[in-house]
């Protein structure tokens, strides 16, 4: 997901996928400290939440990285699966458990929203394992790694995201009975809010990214001719998906995080439009320039960038409050956090270089001295 090395950059999926960054800060932002009416009833709120569907250009465009990537042994893939999901279940930790620790307990009102007690051992498993992005994208990973083991063809990722999204609504919610192995039914087919992207269906949206990216090389990577097929393969998801979800409206999109057939189709065909409308106005400006810089500076960053904001946000209930403000100083965090996040990335990017340059000095001078 992150520093993925590409024989050559799509400077659009930089773009989209910095820009899914900031989105889902200010997102972020919102659903912690926005009052419920003003996520609900206010302007910002609407605006927020329709942006938040774009948010999941971020999965699509891991799926394409991933195709570009070097890493494509099923070991390293592996590897790459456990790296994440232990990123995953530490920022749940730092997030949660090390704020609840140090200041005595989680806020009340962020506990109560879930059902829970603070203090208890019960609530603090409950969020240590909580599933969310990062989860989703380590054990799709393990998915991906097997696609790409046995084949090389474009259409098969592109069968099993069909699939996925065909069959989710349907899995939604299912459980074998059995403590631990339901734990992992949920990380698989939660219908609650323990799990937020559980894989069914969301690992569509990264599958279908890897189709995009199998596509792209075929293509000899011709970016005009790839985004203009992306154009087509989206408007057609938005009519099949139009017409599922005018079928039936609830079952297909009712619940945002779990999805149903129509639900997930309308929202990846709009995202591949937005690819599409993207690259076109990469190519109206220098690529060279303050924004699209800043952009692929947190599509380069996006694991740790995602980590950083999400701790930096839920520290922040202990001085603001939980679902206590109006729109107005909602919309002031925005600055606030997206800079502070950015400022903790760059530090924390100038410490591993300190440390990269001081144990490679140190190796050097024992090679010196054992010479």
């Amino acid at each position: 997901m992150e520093a993925v090395q590409q024989k050559k950059r799509v400077l659009a999926i930089d773009i989209a996928r910095g820009m899914s960054v900031i989105l889902m800060m200010m997102i972020h932002t919102m659903l912690i400290y926005g009052t419920i009416e003003t996520q609900t009833k206010t302007v910002l709120g609407e605006i927020i939440l329709w942006l938040g569907r774009g948010t999941t250009m971020f999965l699509v465009s891991m799926g394409i990285s991933f195709v570009l990537s070097r890493r494509q042994t099923f070991t390293a893939v592996c590897k790459r699966a456990l790296y994440i999901l232990a990123v995953g279940y530490g920022m749940n930790l730092l997030k949660f458990l090390v704020p609840e620790f140090i200041f005595g307990g989680l806020p009340e009102a962020f506990v109560s929203a879930y059902g829970l007690k603070s203090g208890t051992l019960e609530t603090g498993i409950f969020f240590l394992l909580l599933g969310d992005i990062l989860q989703l994208a380590g054990l799709t990973l393990f998915i991906m790694g097997l696609i790409n083991h046995y084949s090389k063809s474009k259409y098969v990722p592109l069968i099993v995201a069909l699939a996925i999204i065909a069959v989710s609504k349907e899995l939604s919610g299912f459980r074998v009975g059995i403590v631990g192995l339901d734990y992992i039914c949920d990380l698989l087919f939660s219908n609650q809010f323990n799990v937020y992207f559980p894989v069914f269906p969301w690992s569509a949206f990264i599958l279908i990214g890897m189709f995009l990216g199998r596509w792209y090389k075929e293509l000899n990577e011709n970016q005009e001719l790839f985004f203009k097929k992306m154009l087509f393969v989206g408007l057609a998801f938005i009519a099949v998906g139009g017409i599922l979800n005018f079928s039936n409206p609830e079952y297909h999109f009712g619940d945002y995080y779990h999805l149903g057939p129509g639900g997930s189709i309308l929202l990846l065909g709009t995202n591949l439009v937005l690819y599409w409308l993207i690259n076109i106005v990469v190519h109206l400006f220098k690529e060279n320039n303050g924004v699209f810089n800043l952009l692929i500076f947190c599509s380069k960053h996006v694991t740790s960038l995602y980590v950083i904001q999400w701790v930096l946000i839920n520290w922040g209930m202990y001085v603001l409050g939980f679902w206590e403000h109006d729109q107005w100083f909602v919309l002031s965090l925005f600055p606030v956090v997206i800079a502070t996040s950015i400022s903790i990335q760059l530090v924390y990017n100038q410490i591993k270089i300190q440390l990269k340059s001081k144990w490679s000095n140190k190796d050097s001078n024992e090679l010196i001295v054992n010479s």
